[in-house]
């Protein structure tokens, strides 16, 4: 019989320490910088703030929930910039058939173009970081091509989609809540969502039970093309203008933050949409507040690679332990 001794405290176990910094400390580090520009940033508690940041975050927010279901299956999407600026040329080619086909439109290039990733990775057995970087590049030409400069959009229900807003809530972060709510659902409540989940664990214990891991692989690539197109119609909504140039560029890179930094392993077979929400709020805030201080965007570009590699060895850790 082993006793305890009185005055010694229990020791932490490391990977314990490690496993609760993964999962909890995007939470943590939110409330830490609410804190700080509590004190520190003039301003910071009110409205109008609360509504630009809610607004800044809801596009990045929206592709990392596409770029959460495909790291869950262990891939990787770097083509959702792209996909933003095809939307975006889409909306500026099609406005003059109305808002409505020119949306639509957009939404149906975003699936096509998951379509495309998702024919390649699951079918042809392309690894996802080769087949999307091969629409990163060409479909962002693609979308050049089509729309070679700025063009400006004047559409009144456009603008009110952008710039509006609902119960003084903006409607792209009403829409961003209704689309973190569907893939909560798809996640949780459907096969689809344990398959995903199943297939990122292990690819060929997954096809044994008899799960269509390819069908469910080309649906995960759609879904996120999708998501993107919708980021890349709202965010051409709010600017009142359609620039493949500059829409939806390094948005991969902060949509990969964003999960990670959630709790979601790079290696797949787990997907944690509430830490996305968390990781994309966490990455935004902390850009903002770089700026608020006048710091340079070089700063804001080392901060978010210090967080990636933070995050990353965490997940390493996990792998080892």
């Amino acid at each position: 019989m082993v006793r305890a001794v009185s005055g010694v405290r229990p020791r932490v176990d490391r990977a314990t320490l490690l496993a609760w910094t993964r999962d909890y400390g995007v939470y943590v580090g939110v409330a830490v910088i609410v804190l700080f520009n509590i004190v520190f940033t003039p301003n910071f508690l009110s409205l109008e703030n609360f509504r630009v940041q809610a607004v800044q975050v809801a596009p990045v927010l929206i592709v990392a929930l596409g770029m959460a279901l495909v790291i869950a299956t262990g891939g990787i999407d770097l083509s959702v910039g792209a996909v933003m600026a095809l939307s975006a040329s889409a909306i500026a080619l099609y406005l003059g058939y109305g808002p409505v086909v020119a949306v639509l439109v957009a939404l149906v290039t975003g699936a096509a173009a998951g379509a495309v990733n998702g024919l390649l990775v699951a079918f042809a057995g392309i690894q996802a970081i080769i087949a999307t970087l091969a629409l990163m590049i060409g479909g962002r030409g693609l979308a050049l091509v089509l729309v070679p400069r700025l063009q400006g959009i004047r559409n009144e229900d456009l603008r009110a989609l952008g710039s509006g807003s609902f119960l003084a809530v903006p409607y792209v972060v009403w829409i961003a809540a209704v689309l973190v709510a569907v893939v909560v659902f798809l996640v949780r409540r459907t096969v689809f969502g344990r398959g995903l989940v199943a297939i990122g664990g292990n690819r060929r214990a997954a096809e044994l039970s008899g799960l269509p891991v390819r069908r469910t692989l080309l649906l995960v690539y759609v879904l996120c093309g999708v998501l993107a197109a919708v980021a890349g119609v709202l965010t051409t909504a709010r600017l009142q203008a359609s620039d493949p140039n500059s829409v939806g560029v390094l948005i991969e890179l902060s949509a990969i933050t964003a999960v990670v930094v959630g709790g979601t392993p790079l290696t797949g077979g787990r997907v944690r949409i509430a830490g996305t929400i968390a990781g994309a709020v966490l990455m935004q805030l902390l850009v903002a507040t770089l700026i608020k201080h006048d710091l340079p965007p070089s700063w804001t570009q080392m901060a978010q690679a210090a967080v990636i590699i933070g995050a990353v060895y965490l997940a390493r850790d996990r792998r080892r332990t």
